[in-house]
């Protein structure tokens, strides 16, 4: 069986025609499709009109209803370990991922030559600055932090049994989902797909969470604060050097009536800027330390329930 995991956040308009297009793709995939609906804290009637479809519906299903907004990785993760298939997928709600991708997912998981897949968008069909940022997005993401991403970015992508295992049994906070994907390895392939226009209203994945999803992905999968701390530090340290021999030629030479004046104040300006961005990126590994050792979940189930195959 094939669980395709679909987190729903303010997408209300575009789920009943995505309901059609997964009972189209169960039959293509003989009737061997699972669809878990993850609603995360969504402040619309997403879950009243799947409660109303989802009856109804050929395929068999699970809605899971989360007690608030965790954000969309931790409702894929809820939806992980919600699934009972031998193999899982992850697409939007908002009818942009092309259902059928999943059957070429599921045919290449079938066939063992890999454990994961990656959805490769080669084009999209969104605005022009939706294009823009996310090409900007994605670029930093591939040059500072997991240079293996698929050059235009994951969406939808999915994983054998195996890999199910390993993701879920890593509880880290303040991490992202796709970045343990590619952090665990394993055998993976990349399909290609065109990305649909979005027939419904408009995406919550904001600037404001691009960026945030890029922080957390640093800190987690880089050390590169670290390394740019270190050599901004050796830039101080040479610059300090280079400013006391200055100083103390331009005393020696009786050039400077006031000793030491424009030397102290660049020297504390600069080294109190350092020390200030040493201690806010020093704070963030220790926040980040300090959220993996509340032992809190990513997600708590408000209900959850479970509709067999029509036919069943």
């Amino acid at each position: 069986m094939l669980s395709v995991i679909i987190p729903v956040f303010r997408n209300s308009a575009s789920l009943p025609a995505l309901v059609e297009e997964l009972e189209q793709l169960d039959r293509r995939l003989n009737q061997r499709l699972e669809v878990v609906f993850v609603v995360d804290g969504c402040p619309e009637k997403s879950y009243d009109v799947l409660r109303k479809h989802l009856p109804d519906a050929a395929f068999a299903s699970r809605l899971v209803l989360l007690s608030r907004n965790f954000g969309a990785f931790s409702a894929v993760r809820a939806g992980i370990e919600a699934a009972t298939g031998s193999h899982f997928a992850v697409m939007a709600a908002d009818g942009q991922d092309p259902p059928e991708l999943m059957l070429d997912f599921w045919r290449h998981l079938e066939s063992g030559e890999c454990d994961v897949v990656l959805g490769k968008r080669v084009a999209r069909a969104d605005p022009l600055t939706t294009r823009i940022s996310s090409a900007i997005f994605w670029s930093l993401y591939r040059r500072f932090v997991q240079q293996e991403a698929p050059r235009n970015g994951i969406d939808c992508f999915a994983f054998n049994s195996t890999v199910r295992d390993h993701l879920l049994a890593l509880e880290e906070h303040n991490s992202t989902l796709v970045g343990l994907l590619l952090w665990l390895g394993f055998r993976r392939h990349e399909v290609a797909y065109e990305r649909r226009p979005r027939r419904h209203g408009k995406s919550a994945w904001s600037m404001g969470r691009k960026l945030r999803y890029l922080l957390d992905s640093t800190f987690a999968f880089s050390d590169l604060p670290i390394r740019l701390l270190t050599g901004i530090g050796l830039f101080g340290v040479l610059t300090s050097v280079v400013l006391g021999l200055a100083v103390l030629a331009g005393k020696l030479a009786g050039g400077i009536p006031i000793p030491g004046y424009a030397a102290t104040v660049i020297t504390v300006v600069f080294f109190g800027g350092l020390n200030s961005l040493g201690l806010g990126l020093i704070g963030e590994y220790l926040w980040r330390t300090f959220e993996n050792t509340k032992g809190r979940p990513q997600h708590v189930v408000a209900a959850m329930v479970t509709y067999p195959r029509k036919d069943g």
